[in-house]
């Protein structure tokens, strides 16, 4: 088993102005963007420094024509994709796209949990940089501080991806009405949470969390850059500050500072 399996490795959003999410990202987040042409289509790479942390692209035209909003998505490193997409089945999940080679990259499928979460598995090359790997600094500016399931029941799916991924329980957080959150960790490396969603939340989902130096000025940026606040900044166990917010195309982000 190599020493990347069971973690996110990759960030993706599929946007419908890959132009104009390139600038704000740019523009939000602090990152450096690069466009690469892959057979007839851009991809765009954000980077913190040298560590390439996500990517960008233009809605591919199946889901477009379906309605789906922009998104952000999440690849998980499983070092046989087409054997943990078969247990993903196996275990209640489904997939909506099969394995397939990503010519000099890897080998990518796009799976979902038995409630509906959407994510991807991923082999390949790593990026290096700075997502929940073992050599993740996720307080650095740019990278990715936390994940975050929204479940359509908590226990099932947790039991679903620590029995794909050997995620492990760390504190779980009494909310009260909304109930508990559990942190989990891969490998003793706390990495994310998860919850039952709330009524008003429509479908379980994944998000994520980029971080930033300064959560106010962070959301000065992310409106003046056209974006808008969806709830936050508020600060968390911890001492750490989020704020979530969707860019000007409508897809869900979040963002993480240190303690003040």
């Amino acid at each position: 088993m190599s020493e990347f399996q069971g973690n996110f490795v990759w960030y993706e959003l599929m946007t419908s102005d890959a132009p104009a999410a390139k600038k704000f990202y740019s523009d939000v987040v602090g990152w450096t963007a690069a466009d690469n042409n892959m057979a007839g289509f851009t991809y765009t790479v954000l980077s913190a420094g040298d560590a390439m942390i996500a990517g960008l692209m233009e809605m591919p035209e199946e889901p477009a024509k379906a309605g789906a909003p922009p998104f952000w998505i999440g690849y998980i490193w499983s070092d046989d994709v087409d054997a943990m997409a078969e247990r993903v089945k196996q275990a209640g999940g489904s997939v909506h796209r099969e394995p397939a080679d990503i010519p000099g990259i890897g080998r990518f499928a796009v799976v979902a949990d038995p409630h509906g979460a959407v994510f991807c598995l991923f082999h390949g090359e790593p990026s290096g940089g700075g997502n929940s790997g073992p050599n993740a600094s996720p307080m650095t500016p740019g990278h990715t501080g936390w994940r975050e399931l929204m479940a359509g029941d908590l226990d099932g799916a947790f039991g679903f991806y620590s029995g794909l991924f050997g995620w492990e329980k760390a504190d779980a957080i009494d909310m009260g009405a909304m109930g508990i959150y559990q942190l989990f960790a891969k490998d003793g490396a706390t990495i994310g949470g998860m919850m039952a969603k709330p009524d008003f939340v429509p479908q379980p989902h994944w998000g994520y969390y980029f971080t930033v130096t300064d959560i106010n000025a962070a959301v000065e940026r992310i409106k003046s850059a056209g974006g808008a606040v969806t709830n936050g900044p508020m600060e968390v166990p911890g001492g750490a500050w989020i704020v979530q917010a969707t860019d000007p195309q409508g897809a869900h982000f979040a963002l993480t500072a240190p303690p003040a």
